[in-house]
């Protein structure tokens, strides 16, 4: 059948991702996969064939960076009709005449004009030449997917849509429902329509939930078939090796969902693999294309989600009424939150910088949540690798115009071993004591294709760098003119997927200067006293990471598709029966699960999320006294 006929009679489904199954038969990621298709054929048919063997009725070319641009990465670029040749030969082998052969089109890996440098007539001609390719050599569609800007989408479609076979417009979002460029879901829907495609939709993007969001506001605005392509969640590195968490399961259940709103195809991206695409194939057996069910679609404003409503009469300051007087006090104040830690129960909350310029919002957070009881304000490092306003910038703001401490983030993701160093002194002298040394979040994360983790450092060798620094040298021992007085904190994970390798790795975080923890979010008491088990000579203070759940929703969310965390079963059925009143269930949940754990623990780190800053300050509100402290830790036994 064609696609067109298959969209009529059920719910194709694509296959899964060829680029994690070659990362796992080995593959390096930095090796060019398309040049596989000549120098590994049989490795590419027997992708193919499992995905086959799995219920896929559409298989996708391997040929997602076979355009001359991302070849001219390895020096190949004069190669793109030989790799597409040879990839939709394999892909016709195996898939005969009862199969469809989709050739794969990613984007050129270079922004156009005038975001990047490259000519939108150039980007053009690269389209044009690889779609040529893949027609010539037989396929049966051809699928342009994970691209971010919809100019360049709409210039891709228009470069390629001439050869005889229908094409797909597939685009990727962030988790704010937006594209990188800032495109909505409606905006897509409308324009792609228009454009002579057969079908359009969304692929790669954030994982599964965040998807569903974007079909709830693409649907309804599309007038031709629209297909759902996500990743397995976000990947995480384990072992050395990148991995995706969400199962074929719950992969399934987005795919039953996606069809109940009116998706007439399915397919997984990053972190699919042949068993994630048997469980969909078995889920829409039976099923056919309908109207999408009256759902609704769900608007989101703010920064990240949400805007902030502050309720308890704090008054906005500005910059004039703290002038420079946090970071000109003295050296022991300057560590009030640490020097806190077995004193009281300390609590610090976690807030992003903003994405643009305007800090007056967040400033005033800052000062509810100093209202409320918090002993500081943790800043991130462009979380989710997503570009934001600097760290160390935005914390020197949030201590002078908020008048509490700020715990600066620091990641070795976007600078080398100098730029961290020269960011490390910088930020001495903005009065920042206070460093929370992580690894970041990969880039493929962030969806910026041309951008590039760095990664001189891990977060072991980056609290030895800051160390090093306290007392006068650098990294190679060699000494700087002052020494720095930062109080370090660096991050466990109890619900890591290795825990012996987690405690092995905060044991050389401990021994390379580390002064106090910060735990990823949990949920379950029983995960910390394992966490203490593992590890019961623990020599420095903990504190307990929470994150408040907002809805059923997000609680689905961080258990199937956030690597290293769980929610309990319980948790998530008390959340889906909260329905209206998750935020509050949330905050309840926070205040149990503190209550529990608070005599383990020398603090907290609360994580608003989505910037809801009021579910902190209720947990916050419920804390009690928390000058009466107890031990920092209890007999497990």
């Amino acid at each position: 059948m064609t696609l067109q006929e298959q969209l009529k009679s059920g719910i194709p489904v694509f296959d899964g991702a060829m680029g994690t199954v070659l990362y796992g038969h080995g593959i390096s990621l930095s090796h060019c996969f398309d040049e596989l298709n000549v120098t590994r054929p049989d490795l590419v048919r027997a992708v193919h064939h499992a995905y086959r063997e799995a219920g896929a009725t559409i298989l996708e070319t391997n040929t997602f960076g076979a355009n001359r641009f991302r070849l001219a990465e390895s020096n190949q670029s004069d190669r793109v009709a030989e790799f597409n040749a040879a990839a939709v030969a394999l892909a016709r082998e195996v898939a005969g005449t009862d199969l469809l052969v989709a050739g794969s089109i990613g984007p050129v890996g270079k922004h156009i004009e005038p975001i990047g440098t490259v000519h939108p007539e150039d980007a053009a001609a690269a389209y044009r030449e690889q779609g040529e390719a893949l027609a010539k050599a037989g396929a049966d569609l051809l699928v342009l997917e994970t691209i971010s800007n919809l100019e360049e989408m709409v210039l891709a479609v228009k470069a390629v849509r001439d050869f005889g076979i229908p094409v797909v417009a597939l685009m990727t979002f962030t988790e704010e429902a937006k594209t990188l460029i800032g495109h909505k879901p409606k905006e897509v829907a409308e324009t792609l329509s228009a454009v002579g495609v057969a079908a359009l939709g969304a692929n790669c993007s954030v994982g599964p939930q965040g998807m569903l969001e974007v079909l709830e506001k693409m649907i309804p605005h599309a007038s031709i078939p629209v297909i759902a392509m996500p990743n397995a969640g976000l990947p995480s590195l384990v072992g050395g090796r990148y991995l995706y968490m969400s199962s074929p399961e719950y992969l399934a259940d987005f795919a039953r969902k996606a069809v109940e709103l009116g998706v007439s195809a399915v397919g997984g991206c990053c972190g699919t693999t042949t068993e994630h695409v048997a469980a969909v194939a078995e889920a829409m057996k039976g099923l056919s294309p309908h109207a999408p069910s009256n759902t609704g679609s769900i608007e989101v404003t703010g920064d990240r989600g949400g805007s902030v409503s502050i309720t308890d009469g704090a008054r906005p300051r500005t910059g004039t009424e703290f002038g420079a007087e946090v970071p000109t006090v003295s050296t022991r104040a300057r560590h009030g939150f640490f020097d806190k830690l077995g004193r009281r129960f300390a609590v610090s909350v976690e807030i992003d910088p903003p994405r643009g310029l305007n800090v007056e919002r967040f400033v005033q957070s800052a000062l509810y949540l100093k209202s409320k009881g918090a002993d500081a304000i943790n800043v991130a490092d462009s979380p989710l690798a997503r570009p934001r306003m600097s760290p160390s910038a935005f914390s020197h703001i949030i201590q002078r115009d908020a008048g509490i401490e700020a715990i600066l983030h620091m990641s070795c993701r976007d600078r080398n071993l100098l730029g961290t160093q020269s960011e490390l002194m910088g930020a001495h002298a903005l009065g920042l004591s206070t460093v929370l040394a992580v690894t970041g979040d990969p880039v493929q994360v962030g969806g910026y294709v041309q951008a590039t983790g760095v990664f001189d450092l891990d977060s072991v060798s980056l609290t030895r760098l800051i160390a090093g620094l306290n007392r006068g040298v650098d990294l190679g021992d060699k000494p700087v003119d002052e020494c720095t007085d930062f109080r370090i904190c660096v991050a466990a994970n109890p619900t890591a997927v290795d825990l012996k390798e987690e405690v092995d790795k905060l044991r050389r975080k401990i021994d390379a200067g580390a002064h106090f923890i910060f735990t990823q979010p949990l949920y379950d008491p029983r995960d910390l006293e394992r966490f203490y088990r593992l590890i019961p000579d623990l020599p420095i203070p903990l504190c307990v990471g929470v994150l408040p759940l907002r809805n059923a929703r997000h609680a689905e969310f961080i258990h199937n598709e956030i690597p290293g965390m769980s929610v309990p079963e319980d948790i998530r059925k008390r959340m889906h029966g909260a329905g209206d009143l998750g935020m509050e269930e949330g905050v309840m949940i926070a205040r149990q699960f503190l209550a529990e754990v608070q005599s383990m623990c020398a603090g907290a780190y609360l994580m608003p999320p989505f910037n809801k800053f009021e579910m902190a300050g209720g947990v916050l509100g419920a804390l009690g006294d928390r000058n009466v402290f107890s031990s920092p830790r209890t007999n497990l036994d």
